[in-house]
């Protein structure tokens, strides 16, 4: 009877992700993914449902119905499952569960069908390149040298007997040496991240059946994809070469090293060609979102694979943090995604995340924030990109450091204080109202307090004020939506001389340019593109509200402009 209960879900599951994971839209045969918002949910973070200072997932399916009014298309949850929380979810202890502090499996399945009432999808975060050290794994694979799980991880002798002898001069991204002595075996495992995540051995085809186990499970309860964390690591140089030493040091005050050893070898991809047949096995588009920190346009084009096999949407960190408003950085990288990558490859553009200061503050100037990131918006939405969002940047939510080490509770910060005050700053609450803790939990005490700005920046706030960036984001998502020349246009750069606005052209019947001053100053110009009609359809500047020309045009400072021509 259980067998045939399992059964009956996966089918129910199935024909959900049918009905909701078809197509974008009735006017396209594109997949769905292709035009979508995908919108991050820091699961801690987002709404606490039972009043013990943390996020959990009734959390989020109390709150679906303001995701469908600003028109989220899918949710990527950052790690749900079991954890010692150590990287905050992603040290994973069982793939295969969800941690009590977030719920249970039942929640989920709840979420899952609130979410797919309300034409939302879930998107998992799936980490394979290590697990928790309190992984069964892990567990056995450190018993003994002579356990089955051993060659699961990676084990290697140090230079010399005993710990201080690491077997070469390889470094955590978290600071220091990225290997860990083990004084029961007497060898050390490498760790490309915190030490309590040791990386699995995906030379060793048991591990690889095992991660895409896990993957099936999470793809028969109906989620439509998952976002692939730290994908390009999954490998390291068998021979253990040292990496080259780079002059300087970094945060935690170690040398900095080239990561050539440690990152995007070969072998990733033949590991991303059988995870896409399996995810194409499923009905729905399915979609693998890779976390590619990359170096430039050609590395995220492999990505993708020749054969468009490989990942569907690479994310292209090249143009969201570039951190600096500068016109000609932007115009060259959105002009590589446009041009550079072949036919069929989708670009995928995010500017905010769990890992990086907030992009109000990352791009803002101290005096006109909201206006950046009004431009940050437009560029997000206007451009051909599939758009991805961090919960709270609709609303300008910024970032939050800790002012003490004590109140750090990000490990990174703790060890790289002061240089490197971890990651707290941009995982605060997010911000529903002006009430108690801004709405978020009922608690005495949130696991990160709420910012100090939370009367102010908030959603009920903003929800009324017509001139607000939460209204400038539900404007732009919308004419995103229905409109032709941005949902399918080509993008062509305009005025591609000018070192102070951002000129660009998405082509249709009819057009629509966008224009954005990244300067303090006004900005006169005369787009580069003839049209009999013009109007306008969005803008935060009063003088170009009635714009009827593409003719002397001024922009004043950091002001954004955006019109129809014909």
């Amino acid at each position: 009877m259980t067998y045939i209960l399992e059964v009956v879900k996966k089918s129910i599951a199935a024909l959900a992700i049918l009905i909701v994971c078809g197509t974008a839209s009735p006017q396209t045969s594109d997949p769905w993914w292709k035009h979508a918002l995908v919108y991050e949910i820091y699961p801690r973070s987002f709404q606490d449902s039972n009043g013990d200072g943390v996020g959990d997932l009734n959390g989020i399916t109390s709150r679906l119905d303001y995701l469908k009014d600003l028109g989220v298309d899918a949710i990527w949850l950052s790690p749900i499952y079991p954890s010692p929380q150590v990287d905050f979810g992603y040290d994973i202890s069982d793939y295969e569960q969800v941690d009590p502090q977030y719920g249970t499996l039942a929640n989920f399945d709840r979420l899952e069908a609130e979410s797919q009432k309300r034409g939302i999808r879930i998107i998992m975060d799936m980490v394979m390149n290590h697990t928790s050290d309190k992984h069964p794994w892990f567990i056995g694979s450190a018993s003994s040298k002579t356990n089955p799980k051993r060659d699961w991880y990676v084990w290697r002798d140090g230079t010399a007997p005993g710990p201080g002898h690491p077997p070469n001069n390889w470094q955590s991204i978290f600071g220091h040496s990225a290997w860990q002595y083990d004084a029961k075996t007497g060898q050390y495992y490498y760790h490309k991240f915190y030490a309590q995540q040791p990386d699995l051995n995906w030379r060793n085809p048991e591990v690889q059946k095992a991660m895409f186990d896990s993957v099936r499970f999470w793809l028969d309860r109906g989620v439509a994809g998952f976002r692939l964390d730290a994908i390009p690591t999954l490998f390291e140089d068998p021979d253990l070469h040292d990496e080259k030493v780079l002059p300087g040091t970094n945060a935690y005050g170690d040398p900095n090293l080239d990561d050539a050893r440690t990152n995007n070898l070969p072998e990733v991809h033949d590991v991303l060609r059988e995870l896409r047949k399996l995810t194409d096995s499923y009905a729905g588009d399915r979609v693998l979102i890779g976390e590619t920190y990359l170096n430039n346009i050609h590395q995220l084009e492999e990505m993708y694979g020749l054969k468009q096999d490989q990942l569907q949407l690479p994310m292209d960190m090249q143009v969201g943090f570039i951190n600096k408003l500068d016109v000609r950085l932007f115009r060259s990288r959105i002009q590589d995604a446009e041009s550079e990558l072949p036919a069929g490859d989708q670009p995928l553009f995010v500017f905010d995340n769990h890992d990086n200061p907030r992009s109000i503050d990352r791009y803002g100037d101290g005096k006109h924030n909201l206006a950046i990131a009004r431009i940050v918006a437009a560029m997000l939405f206007t451009t051909r990109a599939t758009a991805m969002m961090y919960y709270g940047e609709e609303l300008g939510m910024v970032t939050s450091t800790p002012q003490r080490v004590e109140d750090v509770k990000d490990p990174i910060g703790v060890t790289g204080w002061p240089k490197e005050k971890g990651r707290d700053g941009e995982r605060t609450p997010m911000q529903w109202d002006a009430g108690k803790n801004a709405a978020f939990s009922t608690a005495a005490k949130t696991w990160l307090p709420v910012a100090n700005d939370y009367k102010t920046v908030n959603v009920k706030v903003e929800e009324s004020e017509k001139a607000s960036l939460l209204n400038w984001y539900k404007f732009l998502i919308a004419e995103r939506r229905k409109n032709p020349a941005l949902r399918d246009g080509g993008l062509t750069m305009l005025n591609t001389d000018n070192t102070n606005v951002l000129t660009y052209v998405r082509k249709g019947t009819p057009n629509v340019i966008v224009a954005l001053n990244f300067s303090a100053q006004p900005q006169t110009l005369s787009v580069d593109w003839k049209a009999t009609e013009v109007w306008t359809l969005l803008t935060d500047a009063d003088s170009l509200k009635e714009t009827k020309s593409l003719t002397n045009l001024t922009l004043p400072a950091f002001a954004v402009w955006i019109g129809s021509a014909e």
